[in-house]
């Protein structure tokens, strides 16, 4: 007992006992981030430290000829003359659109599912969680006929409405909403508190590191697509960014200059989904108990 006195389990100034564990983390965040560091480092490598030999892991000699390539491919009569601006407003558009409905209707759809009492509310949660064992190639047919059956062919609504079908966002918030006690529920509604006004004031605010985790699905999944733009839209105008540097990268590939564009592309994929889950990530390591029921 006395070895330990000496020692605390979380303390609130550096003490020497935390030496080991940045013995340990610190070596493992520094390899973690290595393939972070390559993506950015590749990006901005000219085209003869692109193809050298043994390969360089950082760049010596940084250029943004490889991104200027990019935005000047469209100028070239390539894509019907639509600039790469268009195709990423698309994609900022969508991918705003798509996480802020999809949030919302896996919070009101989990309240529904885990605080009503309604017929076939089980049947339903099980429908749902029978979805999350199909993966996407398996329902794309039955996917486009009902996009195009509902009309919505080479309109925006096919780059949302397709992507707000997310079994697992709505499973993870039913299961966090689960935890939340039916007293306090029951408490407020005694007080005169209606369905939304318990849902806005009490279920959203502890479900926050959910909504947080399916706002950074929702938007990985929106941000990364090509199917949409692939299948359901024939409009080069109204096609997203994701689509366009697939189709660019992939054309580019085979020439030499072609895989600097590859790299810029790559690296301006990569940072959405990074900085989304950096300024998020605290919302996501947070518990029900650091949300905080009193």
């Amino acid at each position: 007992m006395a070895a330990y006195q000496g020692t605390r389990i979380n303390p609130t100034r550096f003490h020497s006992s935390q030496l080991v564990f940045y013995a340990w983390l610190v070596p493992l965040a520094l390899f973690m981030v290595l393939p972070i560091v390559f993506i950015v480092a590749h990006a901005f490598k000219p085209l003869d430290e692109l193809f050298a030999f043994p390969p360089r892991f950082l760049v010596a000699r940084p250029t943004l000829q490889n991104f200027a390539d990019l935005f000047q491919k469209t100028q070239k009569g390539d894509s019907l003359s639509i600039p790469m601006t268009r195709y990423l407003f698309n994609s900022i558009v969508a991918s705003g659109v798509v996480v802020v409905l999809t949030v919302l209707v896996a919070a009101m759809g989990g309240y529904a599912l885990s605080k009503k009492r309604f017929r076939m509310r089980k049947l339903l949660f099980e429908v749902n969680t029978l979805a999350l064992m199909f993966v996407p190639a398996a329902v794309a047919i039955p996917r486009y006929l009902i996009v195009a059956n509902a009309g919505l062919v080479d309109t925006v609504l096919a780059h949302v409405l397709p992507l707000l079908a997310m079994p697992i966002g709505l499973f993870l918030v039913k299961q966090f909403i689960d935890q939340v006690p039916d007293s306090l529920v029951e408490a407020a509604r005694i007080d005169g508190a209606g369905d939304w006004l318990i849902f806005r004031r009490i279920v959203v605010p502890i479900i926050a590191p959910a909504l947080a985790t399916v706002a950074i699905l929702a938007f990985q999944a929106v941000w990364n697509n090509v199917e949409t733009s692939a299948y359901y839209v024939d409009d080069e105008s109204l096609r997203t960014f994701a689509f366009y540097l697939s189709t660019v990268t992939a054309d580019a590939s085979n020439r030499v200059v072609g895989q600097g564009m590859a790299a810029a592309g790559a690296l301006l994929m990569f940072v959405p989904n990074l900085v989304i889950f950096i300024v998020m990530q605290s919302r996501v390591m947070n518990t029900m108990t650091h949300s905080g029921i009193k």
